[in-house]
């Protein structure tokens, strides 16, 4: 009875477990497979924790609790699992109670869901019934109806035709009398100026016209189109008639339209009168400048651009243009880029006026006409903002203050230019009211005042007040800068072309006054060389001046590009300048003499040479071009600090066999003569050595000192390379003993002089076949006669 219980209660868990297997698994398939693969590694893998799966194995769950548990525990895990047991019983109960009130409530609907259906089946059977004979009925009277009915429709299209009729008739009999009476009408708004109306009426009877127009009411086209044209040169000389109000042309042009008549014809008979318009404006009613007053300050005299008469009449044109634009656009909507390049156009053309007579305007002139442009800028603004003719004129004045600035710089530079042309031309020319110091002193005032009266000038911009110029300001304040850097930097490079130097940045100037190498004249290099002087030490200093005081600030170039003018760079430009045409100048005059020593020297056969009778008249060329040297130099260059450099003064000792040759030489004879010359060369190596050539200095005396010691070399080298014979010898000795005594009054540096003609005299008994000197009473006295003879031939006033 146990065993039997015991079966029971297993087969009542295992069913309980498959109840609940079933109510709680969505997928039993899948169950059922896991649980294959569940007992195939059950035997491997088997825990006490598979009690809870779908795949729980009994017996082998017991096997491995008694194997892992001790009695204590398998007595609590029965106890535990007693409980759990209860649990799901009271669970499962409760579930089967909750299922059988749905079953029970399912059941109670479906009865009185019966009992409802039950009277339902008679009453639509009675229902069909009814509707079939009212079908039947609706039958019998639509056959009944039918012949009527069509014979009503019939009628009523008949009805509906003839009103159709009898309305187009009275229409044609209106609109032939419309037609008959259209010219007359057409004519009647003529003299009354009523345009719309006529044509409103012309253009309602187009469609008959094209119609009828050939046939029934030829005469009445034929009519309406005369007076049709008649309308039509009516509403264009309305459009073109500039006292006829905007919305009258406006309205005028839309009637023309209308009546198909080409209005872009019209347009552009109407843009090219605006056009003439700008032509005939074109800055016309400013007078040009050629009365200007050279005084700015000074009132403008009649016919300058400041005529108030003129720009009151600039002005009114200008709004009588702007009325015509608002016209021309009120009329034609889609014209306005092309009033955008005609406003542009007009600025431009204003401004290239400017520009074509930039060179004659001043300061004062050109703000007028600047004041006038912005005047006319802003006055077409006002109808075409689209324009944006601020910033163009703007950009267009940029360009035309900036070449005012240019050009006065150029005329500045041709101006200094000029005053040493003249210079040039008067010295060839031998104009003597035209000297040297003359050109000097134009030249100075032109560099110095020129240049203050281009400040001024230009000031005159800084003090305008108007928003064009306001706008520039800064801009100016750099040009002006700029502009005398440019301009110091191409006065240097024109002074270098017209000293006869080429230079590929001068060749760019297109200035007139160069001078080819071969033609330029001594004289204007020295007065490029102090002029230069001038403009390092007093004219640049000033300048500067007067730019820190009235044109400081700017600041648009940049900072990378550094300040716009450079006072210390110009400074050194011109002090270099002014010693290269100095050097220039010393070697001018000294290639010249050059020429004469070169005839001298090479001209006669100094081996047959006779004995002398009288000083050389070389030795008089020679005087005569250091005196007119001398008077180049004084009318130029300052007297400087009057030093003479004696023999004694000099360095070192020159009362060697050097410094006194004829006592030696004359006291012995060829052999004699021959040794002493190698006393003479071993003389020059214990000496001390004389400082000759020393730094050119702006005086008169270091510039004459310079000449004449370079000409005195070029004697020298001209002697070595000569042969001379006793007779020529003793020529020399005459010649040199005279120009001891004649150069004295000119050269500071007697030492030096001494020296080198001393170099000459032994330069010459090297290259002499017998050097045998003169006498000194016969020196002395051929040297007193060629004294008095020069004090016969000039006397003293």
């Amino acid at each position: 009875m146990e065993v039997e219980e015991g079966v029971q209660i297993d087969d009542k868990a295992k069913r309980m477990r498959d109840l609940l297997s079933s109510f709680y698994s969505p997928d039993s398939s899948s169950n059922a497979s896991s649980l294959e693969n569940y007992s195939s590694s059950s035997s491997r893998f088997a825990t006490l924790d598979t009690i809870n799966t779908t795949s729980f194995d009994a017996d082998l769950y017991m096997n491995l609790l008694v194997q892992k548990s001790n009695l204590e525990n398998l007595l609590q895990k029965h106890v535990e699992m007693a409980a759990e047991i209860k649990n799901l019983d009271t669970d499962l109960q409760m579930l089967v109670y909750e299922n059988y009130n749905k079953f029970i409530s399912a059941t109670d609907t479906i009865k009185r869901m019966k009992n409802n259906i039950v009277g339902m089946e008679a009453n639509m059977e009675q229902l069909l019934k009814k509707i079939m004979s009212v079908q039947s009925k609706s039958d019998g009277v639509n056959t009944s109806l039918f012949e009527k009915r069509e014979h009503i429709e019939k009628l009523h299209r008949t009805r509906n035709l003839l009103r159709k009729v009898q309305l187009h008739q009275i229409l044609f009999t209106w609109e032939e009398q419309f037609i008959y009476d259209l010219p007359t009408r057409l004519e009647n708004c003529i003299k009354s100026e009523a345009y719309a109306d006529a044509v409103k009426f012309y253009t309602g009877a187009m469609p008959i016209f094209k119609a009828y127009g050939e046939s029934s009411f030829q005469e009445c086209k034929r009519a309406s189109e005369e007076a049709v044209d008649v309308i039509i040169k009516n509403l264009q000389r309305k459009v073109f008639s500039d006292s006829e109000s905007i919305q009258a042309r406006a309205e005028a042009v839309m009637l023309l339209k209308q009546l198909d008549f080409p209005v872009i014809n019209l347009k552009v008979k109407l843009f090219e009168k605006l056009e003439q318009f700008l032509v005939n404006l074109h800055l016309d009613e400013l007078k040009e400048p050629t009365n200007a007053s050279a005084d700015d300050n000074e009132p403008p005299k009649e016919g300058t651009v400041l005529d108030s008469a003129s720009s009151a009449a600039h002005e009114a044109s200008i709004r009588e243009f702007v009325e015509a634009v608002r016209a021309y656009r009120a009329i034609f909507l889609d014209s306005e880029q092309q009033l955008l390049k005609l406003a542009q156009d007009f600025v431009t053309k204003h401004f290239d006026a400017t520009r074509q007579k930039i060179k004659q305007l001043r300061s004062v002139e050109l703000l007028a006409i600047l004041r006038v442009i912005w005047s006319d800028v802003l006055l077409i603004t006002e109808v075409l903002p689209e324009a944006d003719l601020p910033d163009y004129a703007l950009q267009a004045a940029r360009i035309v203050v900036k070449d005012y600035i240019n050009s006065t710089f150029k005329q500045l530079l041709l101006d200094i230019s000029d005053a040493l042309t003249k210079a040039q031309v008067g010295q060839k020319q031998g104009v003597e009211e035209y000297s040297l110091q003359v050109a000097l002193e134009a030249s100075r005032k032109a560099v110095i005042q020129g240049s203050l009266d281009v400040l001024q000038n230009f000031r005159q911009l800084l003090d305008e007040n108007s928003d064009l110029v306001l706008k520039l300001r800064d801009l100016i304040i750099d040009w002006v800068q700029e502009g005398f850097q440019n301009f110091f930097w191409a006065l240097d490079d024109h002074f270098v072309l017209l000293s006869g130097k080429s230079n590929s940045a001068s060749q760019n100037l297109n200035i007139p006054g160069s001078i080819a190498g071969d033609k330029v004249r001594a004289g204007l290099v020295l007065v490029l060389a102090q002029l230069s002087l001038f403009i390092e030490q007093i004219a640049i200093p000033r300048i500067t001046e007067e730019i820190a005081s009235s044109f400081s600030g700017g600041g648009t170039r940049g900072f990378e590009y550094g300040p716009a003018f450079v006072p210390a760079e110009t400074c050194r430009t011109f002090r270099s300048a002014g010693e290269k045409f100095l050097d220039l100048y010393i070697k001018m005059r000294t290639q010249k003499i050059s020429v004469v020593l070169k005839k001298r020297f090479t001209a006669p056969n100094w081996v047959k040479h006779k004995e002398p009778r009288e000083v050389h008249m070389f030795v008089d060329l020679l005087l005569q071009e250091l005196e007119a040297i001398g008077t180049e130099v004084k009318q130029i260059l300052p007297q400087g600090l009057h030093h003479k450099h004696r023999r004694t003064d000099s360095n070192g000792s020159t009362t060697s066999s050097r410094s006194n040759p004829y006592d030696r030489l004359g006291r012995s004879n060829t052999q004699k003569a021959r040794s002493q010359l190698l006393e003479t060369h071993l003389a020059k190596l214990f000496k001390q050595k004389m400082e000759i050539f020393t730094k050119v200095e702006h005086t008169q005396g270091s510039v004459l000192t310079t000449i004449v010691k370079l000409s005195l070399k070029s004697l020298h080298e001209f002697v070595r390379l000569q042969t001379f014979n006793r007779s020529g010898f003793q020529q020399i000795q005459l010649d040199i003993q005279f120009l001891k005594t004649a150069l004295k009054g000119i050269a500071e540096d007697e030492a030096a002089v001494d020296f080198l003609l001393d170099e000459v005299i032994v330069a010459t008994a090297e290259r002499c076949l017998d050097p045998i000197p003169l006498e000194p009473p016969i020196l002395d006295k051929l040297v007193q006669a060629k004294l008095a003879k020069n004090s016969e031939q000039s006397p003293v006033s």
